[in-house]
């Protein structure tokens, strides 16, 4: 997630991840590693504490089975409105 950060840089601007097809490609790649990840923990762990887990395994799905089609700015919402709220999840098990 942290890379995720650091592709966006601190000055988030929708119009330049809109307009450079590699840096979301590289955003999207991020969340394709996240979803996968979670899809194996749900595997091991159907019940693992973290929220919304199945739409982040569906996510994955998304970008990786209709990569042609995948709208910025639903990526965009989604690293603005729920990655945050992740992020603290995984920060919170961590200290567990």
């Amino acid at each position: 997630m942290e890379s995720i950060d650091t592709y966006l840089g601190k000055k988030r601007d929708f119009l330049t991840f809109q307009k450079k097809k590699v840096l979301r490609r590289a955003v999207e790649r991020e969340l394709e590693i996240i979803g996968e990840a979670t899809n194996r923990i749900l595997k091991i762990d159907p019940d693992f504490p973290i929220s919304e887990a199945r739409r982040i395994v569906n996510l994955r799905n998304w970008v990786i089975h209709t990569y042609d089609s995948v709208d910025p700015i639903i990526i965009w919402g989604i690293l603005n409105k729920d990655l945050p709220i992740l992020k603290e999840q995984a920060k919170k098990l961590l200290e567990e």
